[in-house]
């Protein structure tokens, strides 16, 4: 298993943008899916958006529908996600995960380290 790489966690001000990236490693037959959940102090990890494997089908959570946009890049293996609008109640740590096919193990899912985003004035 090797772990996907995220960047681009920060503090950002009510109404302020940020953009995330998870870069996967390692070898992989195929990737399919892949996406980013969140989790909050005292909250449960829930989902805020996936993609899928061409890039054709997105799914977002009821929270940051029209203000976040995943998308991914084939070529380099990384997603992304346009977090526009900003709300205190975005803070939170957002993982992202890649899900694949791998020679020998098969159907793998691995998820990032976590990336703090942080909104408030």
């Amino acid at each position: 298993q090797v772990q996907p790489v995220e960047s681009g966690g920060g503090l950002v001000q009510p109404g302020g943008s940020l953009r995330l990236s998870c870069a996967a490693s390692g070898s992989a037959i195929s990737i399919l899916s892949m996406g980013w959940h969140r989790q909050a102090p005292g909250n449960q990890r829930e989902m805020v958006a996936t993609i899928s494997s061409d890039g054709s089908t997105t799914n977002y959570a009821d929270s940051v529908k029209g203000r976040f946009t995943i998308s991914r890049d084939n070529l380099k293996n990384t997603v992304y996600l346009q977090m526009d609008s900003l709300k205190p109640e975005d803070t939170a740590v957002y993982y992202c995960y890649v899900r694949g096919i791998r020679s020998g193990t098969g159907l793998y899912t691995d998820w990032g380290q976590g990336t703090q985003v942080t909104v408030s004035s």
